[in-house]
């Protein structure tokens, strides 16, 4: 297979400017090695939208146990103003890509989708970033529980939440800007609360607050922005801190037990769908980003992980956080990728990623 990199001088130029973080480096599992390219398709049009529509950013997808694919984009927001429009859309199609229903439609949380996920008996968890809720629909689509709430349209504070330092004290129960859903094998539920809060919350099977964990911060435990979220069948959870760079792992607890950092630098020559190049330290803090994370089922099981904004290639990496592999590289086409925001990957040879530069899903076959 073809590697990634080749070059000695790369990875140690990449190592010099990651030196920066000296604890991080210490603590955290840093992988650097030659890492295979893996030979994978993308199913063209795969998704048979009714006519005249599109989808806007997609920023989730997730599989179901038949095979349908649910689909969270930004969308719907061509009557909205030009700042702060509604911007969700829930949208399921079938194994073939057909277009069956869309859930939840003009449903009062939808405001700015983030992630969309499926538990173990079909349930459908949709996380809104714009309205702080998590709601969990029923298999046919009702609304049966609503976690957080939104702030009322009638409140004159009522507007974007501001970031001031030393950061908001965390409440119970309530959310500002989550990210990300899971769940252990008991039922618990676990929320990544995202932007603002750093943190991850803890619900039992019934939609009982239990407790939260983590606050804003570089050292084990703390999170910049825990952006991604899930749980292996061992019951150990595994938080993507994008902001630094690096995968952490948590009891059911919240009790840390390690941590681990995609290190592979981006192939010479190598550009964003938007924006410049980045360089020194800007470019050091994307490098394996974990924007988007998903653990395939089954007893021997692996993980994607999508990487951020630059170089936005998707990796396959053991539970213990060794890369590989790696798939795509930045682009429009087809087996390139810009902003993969959230991976459902039914099996190790099934993946889709939902991107939010591109407007998309693909359907990723790996050979």
């Amino acid at each position: 297979m073809k590697s990634v990199f080749a070059a000695v001088l790369a990875a140690a130029v990449l190592a010099h400017v990651l030196g920066a973080n000296a604890e991080q480096e210490r603590t955290a599992a840093s992988i650097q090695q030659a890492v295979p390219e893996l030979e994978f398709d993308s199913i063209a049009d795969f998704f048979k939208l009714p006519d005249g529509m599109n989808f806007g950013e997609v920023s989730g997808v997730a599989v179901n146990s038949k095979g349908h694919v649910f689909v969270f984009t930004r969308s719907n927001s061509a009557g909205g103003p030009a700042y702060a429009p509604t911007a969700a859309q829930l949208l399921e199609f079938n194994p073939r890509g057909q277009f069956v229903r869309e859930i939840g439609k003009a449903l009062y949380a939808w405001s700015f989708a983030h992630t969309v996920r499926i538990d173990r008996d079909d349930n459908i968890w949709a996380v809104d970033k714009g309205s702080d809720m998590i709601v969990k629909f029923n298999p046919a689509g009702r609304v049966t529980m609503v976690f957080g709430r939104r702030r009322e349209s009638a409140d004159s504070e009522t507007g974007p939440w501001e970031r001031p330092d030393p950061p908001l004290a965390h409440v119970d129960g309530l959310f500002r800007q989550p990210t990300d859903v899971a769940w252990d094998s008991q039922g618990n539920t676990y929320i990544s609360d995202g932007y603002i809060n750093s943190r991850v919350a803890k619900y039992d099977r019934n939609g009982d607050w239990v407790k939260s964990w983590g606050e804003r911060g570089t050292g084990p435990g703390q999170f910049r922005l825990p952006h991604a979220i899930a749980v292996d069948r061992n019951d150990q959870i595994y938080v993507g801190d994008r902001s630094n760079r690096r995968i952490q792992v948590f009891d059911t607890d919240g009790r840390f037990l390690r941590m681990f950092s995609i290190d592979v630098p981006a192939p010479p020559g190598t550009r964003p769908v938007n924006g410049n190049v980045p360089t020194g330290a800007a470019l050091a803090n994307t490098i394996g980003a974990p924007n988007s994370i998903c653990i395939t089922p089954g007893p021997n099981q692996v993980m994607f992980v999508g990487e951020s904004t630059f170089p936005g290639r998707l990796f396959k990496v053991s539970l213990e956080g060794k890369v590989l592999g790696v798939l795509g590289k930045s682009g429009r086409l087809l087996k390139q990728f810009s902003g993969v925001h959230q991976l459902a990957c039914p099996s190790e040879r099934e993946v889709y990623a939902a991107e939010t530069s591109n407007w998309r899903v693909q359907k990723l076959i790996l050979k």
